[in-house]
C-alpha cells in the first residue's frame, strides 16, 4: 500500500464515521517508512477532514509506520499494545490520540 491508497482509505473510513458527539480534535499522523508522510484528521463543528498537511494546533502527533497503521486501521493492531510496545508514539495528549483510535472502529 502507498501513502495515497492509505489516506483514500482514511477519508473513506472518516465518510461513514458518526462525529456528532464531538466537539474539536485534531491529530497529526506522521507516517514513516519507505511510503512516508503527513496527514491529520480534524473534527471540528461536528464534521471530519482528512488533509495532507502538518496540523500546528492539534491535540496530539502519533507517529507510525504505513504497515502498523493500516494494521490499525484493520483493527488487526490493538493501539494501545503498539504504543506499549513502541510501534506507534504519542507527542501530546495521549487521551486525545485514544479518542482518535476510538474514531477509527
Amino acid at each position: 500500500m502507498k501513502f495515497d491508497e492509505l489516506l483514500t482509505k482514511v477519508r473513506a473510513i472518516a465518510a461513514k464515521t458518526d462525529v456528532s458527539d464531538r466537539d474539536f480534535l485534531a491529530v497529526q499522523v506522521n507516517i514513516t517508512g519507505k511510503e512516508s508522510g503527513v496527514f491529520y484528521v480534524e473534527v471540528k463543528d461536528h464534521k471530519i477532514s482528512v488533509e495532507p498537511y502538518d496540523y500546528h494546533d492539534r491535540n496530539c502527533a502519533i507517529t507510525i509506520s504505513l504497515s502498523d497503521f493500516n494494521k490499525l486501521l484493520d483493527g488487526k493492531l490493538d493501539p494501545i499494545l503498539a504504543f506499549g510496545t513502541g510501534k506507534l508514539k504519542v507527542e501530546g495528549d495521549v487521551g486525545k490520540a485514544l479518542e482518535f483510535s476510538g474514531l477509527l472502529k
